[in-house]
């Protein structure tokens, strides 16, 4: 086997980069990646759409210690964490990652009836998605359940970074809003979050109608069919602003942080100046002073 493919989340992503600087592995960036790692006897590559891509003459024994190492997630997986019955919100959110465009943070709320509805629909984390079929089922979320987008647009986002200076704590923000959103339409006593920082930051949050609700986070919350259809919602309003954004400048930015992604940041500031990166772009990220600015 000289060549092996994968869909895989941002998390598995993750623990398969520390295994590979562990092995030694020198790292740079390829087109529509969001890393590469090479050695002398193979290379791999974890592209912006979740796709990981492993090459070289003989792979077989590296496939394998990366399998048993990263213990993938079954793809079509879906459970629901068995402590949360009834109606609740899930939260999730979309763009985090990415150098271009908003970050999006949608909730939804489930109960006995719609949740069912959505583990038949095939509804999953929204990275094990494509775009096409994220359109088709944000729809269908939102006209089964009580929902929230918050859309932090470039400018809004880079005007709340400067104010938090800590990106968690934006993101405890924007989860909070949307939560709050929701129980504004109809009260209920359990949030669920990805876990990401310290668990009090959503909580403290949170206003008058969020101070009362019980919040749980965990390490891969898209398990839960709510988070997974926030994760859903989420995405679409991202791949919709994103397209907005390339309509609107005539570039046809990239999702991710690639050598592509660089090369439409210089091609935007050489149309309308660095000092409009800001309406396009999270400035805070490496690439903005590492790869554009140098």
């Amino acid at each position: 086997m000289n060549t092996y493919t994968k869909k895989i989340t941002a998390i598995e992503s993750e623990k398969i980069k520390n295994i590979l600087e562990k092995k030694g592995a020198v790292f740079d960036q390829v087109q529509y990646s969001i890393w590469r790692a090479k050695t002398s006897l193979y290379q791999v590559i974890y592209y912006s759409s979740g796709k990981l891509l492993i090459q070289g003459k003989d792979i077989s024994s590296i496939v394998k210690f990366i399998d048993e190492s990263a213990q993938f997630e079954d793809e079509n997986k879906i459970s629901n964490v068995s402590s949360l019955e009834g109606k609740y919100i899930g939260t999730d959110e979309s763009g985090k990652g990415d150098f271009f465009g908003p970050l999006i943070i949608a909730g939804v709320q489930v109960d006995e009836t719609n949740k069912q509805k959505f583990i038949d629909l095939g509804i999953k984390d929204s990275k094990k998605l494509d775009d096409k079929k994220i359109m088709e089922l944000a729809s269908k979320i939102k006209a089964n359940a009580i929902h929230s987008v918050i859309t932090i647009t470039p400018v809004k986002y880079n005007e709340l970074y400067s104010k938090f200076n800590n990106l968690n704590k934006l993101l405890a923000w924007g989860h909070a809003r949307a939560i709050e959103n929701i129980l504004e339409k109809s009260p209920c006593k359990l949030a669920l979050a990805d876990k990401f920082g310290d668990e009090s930051l959503i909580q403290n949050a949170l206003m008058t109608k969020g101070k009362n609700i019980s919040l749980k986070q965990m390490v891969r919350a898209e398990s839960d069919i709510a988070v997974a259809s926030a994760s859903v919602i989420a995405r679409a309003e991202f791949v919709k602003r994103m397209s907005d954004l390339s309509k609107k400048y005539e570039i046809s930015f990239s999702k991710g942080v690639s050598e592509k992604v660089i090369e439409q940041a210089k091609q935007f500031i050489n149309l309308y100046s660095i000092d409009r990166m800001n309406e396009i772009a999270k400035l805070h990220f490496k690439t903005m002073s590492e790869k554009i600015l140098k």
